[in-house]
């Protein structure tokens, strides 16, 4: 049984930084590639950011892009997001999870486990 665990959320100001955490128990973590998703209240799961499992290729959403920068550590099972220059609009429940088998991309479907998420809110 594979578990995600969020830490580092919290409220700033606009224009702070924040880096998230996500541990990742279960021996599949190396395999996998990963992906960082949020939430705002009334609005659907959004795609933040993915990385693959060698950290050779990421992704991101458009509106993230040159801000949030998405990494991982294979030898500790973590995978982070760093994130600069936050906006108000940045506000949201962000969730990472493991992407299925062989799998790098955006589509929400294709990620099989996903942490209890971690608040981040952003003032102006």
């Amino acid at each position: 049984q594979v578990q995600l665990v969020e830490s580092g959320g919290g409220l700033v100001q606009a224009g702070a930084s924040l880096r998230l955490s996500c541990a990742v128990s279960g021996r599949t973590f190396s395999s996998r590639a990963m992906g960082w998703f949020r939430q705002a209240p009334g609005k659907e799961r959004e795609f933040v950011a993915a990385i693959t499992w060698s950290s050779s290729s990421t992704l991101y959403a458009d509106s993230v892009k040159g801000r949030f920068t998405i990494s991982r550590d294979n030898a500790k099972n973590t995978v982070y997001l760093q994130m600069n220059s936050l906006k108000p609009e940045d506000t949201a429940a962000y969730y990472c999870a493991l992407a299925d088998a062989w799998y790098f991309g955006i589509d929400t479907k294709r990620f099989n486990s996903w942490g209890q998420g971690t608040q981040v809110t952003v003032s102006s």
